[in-house]
């Protein structure tokens, strides 16, 4: 017996990575499952967005477990796509248990040459997506008598980092966002959470830039490798580099799971004490 037995997810950026993660987790936990996500490149991201085949592979994957699955291409952005998949959703499956707000994008600039198209991609997925996934959901889930939301923050919803302001700012938002509505809806038995990763493994570390970054190095001169053994040091538990898209879904199912069921209004960070250290960790613990 699943831990998500007879529920309905839906999911945002549901197509890879961490999202894929998700809505696997789900489907192994007895939900059936509708994942959302654009094949549209957005203008200021570097790295490629979800391809046809990325939507192909996780409905493989869900319905290898004898799950069903609703796979919908939309833009959180737009509220009419987020509307689109609910619709759907209720109509095939009956119902919505479950909201994963996923769907996130990561760019990099000094805060003074931050762009006007960085800052707005930036919030109108990682952010103002966050909230329109909510609106889309909530009416079905006051009219079931409940619900469970989860929203991805990040530990820079709960610190500040260098050359990604736009970055902090969504995610702190989010951690608003998630209180707010965790207070006003929880008198329509809806609970609302957040999980806030560390550093995740997944196509949005998968660039120069986040290699730079995470490594230390001259621009152009960081490598996976390089970012992968520095992300030891990001971290206090022992073993801990960048962390696995699984260990952020085993998290969230918990909150949308019944053993969570008092449980509305935290975040949950996932990032293997790194909000515990003073600063770098500079003598890793590696195995």
């Amino acid at each position: 017996m699943g831990m998500l037995d007879g529920k309905v997810a839906l999911i945002t950026g549901g197509s890879r990575g961490q999202g894929r993660a998700h809505a696997v987790t789900c489907a192994r936990e007895g939900a059936d499952v509708i994942i959302v996500d654009t094949l549209s490149q957005i203008g200021s991201v570097v790295y490629p967005m979800a391809q046809q085949a990325d939507f192909d592979e996780t409905v493989k994957q869900v319905e290898a477990l004898d799950r069903r699955i609703i796979a919908v291409e939309g833009d959180v952005r737009k509220q009419a796509d987020l509307d689109r998949a609910v619709e759907r959703g209720v109509a095939e499956f009956g119902r919505i248990d479950i909201l994963i707000a996923n769907a996130g994008i990561f760019s990099l600039a000094p805060a003074h040459e931050l762009t006007d198209e960085m800052w707005d991609d930036m919030i109108g997925v990682n952010l103002t997506g966050v909230w329109k996934s909510a609106k889309a959901v909530l009416p079905q889930m006051m009219a079931q008598g409940g619900g469970s939301i989860v929203m991805t923050s990040s530990i820079n919803g709960l610190e500040p980092g260098e050359n990604y302001v736009h970055y902090c700012a969504a995610k702190f938002g989010v951690v608003g966002v998630m209180k707010t509505l965790a207070l006003e809806y929880a008198k329509y038995g809806i609970r609302v959470n957040a999980v806030a990763p560390g550093p995740i493994l997944t196509p949005m570390t998968s660039w120069q830039g986040a290699w730079d970054m995470m490594s230390g190095k001259p621009a152009g001169e960081g490598t996976e490798a390089d970012m992968l053994e520095a992300g030891y040091s990001f971290h206090a538990l022992k073993g801990n580099g960048f962390l696995s898209p699984q260990r952020i879904a085993d998290a969230a199912l918990w909150l949308n799971s019944d053993l969570a069921s008092s449980v509305t209004g935290i975040s949950v960070p996932v990032d293997a004490g790194h909000l515990l250290m003073p600063g770098y960790n500079s003598a890793p613990v590696t195995q």
